[in-house]
């Protein structure tokens, strides 16, 4: 591996910044290597990085010798794993890729590394490919990850779009992971209404996952940011699925989940918010809702706050939030009201009862019924639903 001056100027191509001399050039070229030799969250890989330098720690690798930071055998089983990654021609090929996309590199030596990240210690990334603008990165302070299930309800969608219209509507950035369901509702809503996004993704940032998403993540690169911590061209993972998930807990201050179920990856977001003692919110749903079973139980056995508002979320930030009045509250749907309509104060309905009377479909019905119970309108049991009865 040819770690000169030039060597990596001719690498690096249009992605080594102006103003770096020959020492920061090979140092930004060592970290592409890195980048592409460990898996993400290597934290042998985070440490004797940490410790020599990206350039100074693949010298030492290539060199055979022992390193310090690192037992015999862990030296030993990280060669194996690192070792048969080491390709200049891929490298090369993943660099062209990234030029022709539009990717630009983020190292911590950039002013616009996020320095949230840092938290993460040795599991921290190596670098940043950043489609969109990478400046975007530094207004990530104070910021939101909205994520939730991709198997989401309408009431799951809907609940994840009127958080981050609001939040995004109100300056505050929405972090996401780009994939089907509250992810990409949360995503739509914060352009919708002009605010900033960011897509955390778990493949390459050169080619949307999933396909599906094309555009949205295309939208998302033109006003706000795509971010991955793998090379283009790497394929999304579950191991790379997981990992992205503490990037998307540490960057930002808080961390909601919409929707999830008993074993939603979105647990795994909300876990890494928890041991970076960041903000941990979950919105409650209907109780008889499978995609909901993961957000109860973060609320009953994490500690998470319960989300009903965006105001809820700026409490959670330690901001100030903005209560309206009865009067400058946004009036019900037509469709909320019919399913108000179609209950009863004394008796309890089913689902399918209430979408009968109100001539909708079951999925909507059950959607609304959620915003209601949200807002206290309503209760559910075991006998089904029913308008809160007024108080006497």
């Amino acid at each position: 591996m040819d770690l000169s001056p030039a060597a990596a100027r001719r690498a690096l191509g249009g992605l080594i910044a102006a103003t770096d001399d020959d020492a920061a050039a090979v140092e930004r070229f060592a970290t592409v290597v890195w980048c592409h030799l460990a898996e993400p969250g290597d934290s042998a890989a985070g440490r004797i990085v940490g410790a020599y330098g990206a350039a100074g720690a693949l010298r030492l690798l290539l060199g055979g010798g022992a390193i310090a930071e690192l037992s015999a055998k862990e030296l030993a089983e990280a060669r194996k794993r690192w070792i048969g990654r080491v390709s200049a021609s891929v490298i090369d090929d993943s660099l062209r890729v990234a030029q022709a996309r539009g990717v630009s590199l983020v190292t911590r030596a950039d002013e616009h590394w996020p320095s949230q990240l840092d938290d993460l210690g040795p599991h921290a990334p190596l670098c940043l490919w950043v489609r969109g603008g990478s400046a975007l990165l530094k207004r990530l302070n104070p910021s939101v990850a909205v994520v939730g299930a991709r198997a989401a309800t309408r009431y799951g969608d809907h609940v994840a779009m009127e958080l981050a219209a609001d939040l995004a509507g109100g300056g505050i950035p929405v972090v996401s992971g780009g994939a089907y369901g509250i992810d990409g509702a949360a995503h739509r809503a914060a352009l919708t209404v002009g605010g900033l996004t960011v897509a955390f993704l778990a493949g390459g940032a050169d080619r949307a996952y999933p396909a599906g998403h094309t555009q949205l993540i295309d939208d998302i690169a033109r006003s706000g940011v795509v971010v991955s911590e793998v090379p283009c061209g790497s394929a999304p993972t579950k191991w790379r699925f997981l990992q992205r998930n503490r990037l998307i807990a540490a960057v930002t201050d808080a961390t909601v989940v919409v929707e999830a179920g008993w074993r939603s990856g979105s647990l795994n977001t909300a876990g890494h918010a928890a041991a970076l003692s960041r903000g941990l919110g979950a919105v409650p749903g209907p109780i008889t809702s499978a995609a909901s079973a993961g957000t109860h139980r973060l609320l009953r056995d994490y500690g998470a706050q319960c989300i009903t508002s965006a105001d809820d979320v700026r409490e959670l930030l330690g901001m100030g939030t903005r209560d309206a009045g009865p009067a400058d509250r946004s009036p019900m749907t037509d469709d909320t009201t019919r399913v108000r309509d179609a209950l009863s104060a004394r008796s309890w309905r089913d689902p399918l009862d209430v979408a009968r009377r109100a001539g909708m479909a079951a999925d909507e019905v059950e959607a609304r019924l959620g915003i209601l119970l949200l807002e206290g309108l309503v209760e559910a049991g075991a006998a089904g639903w029913r308008l809160v009865p007024p108080k006497s």
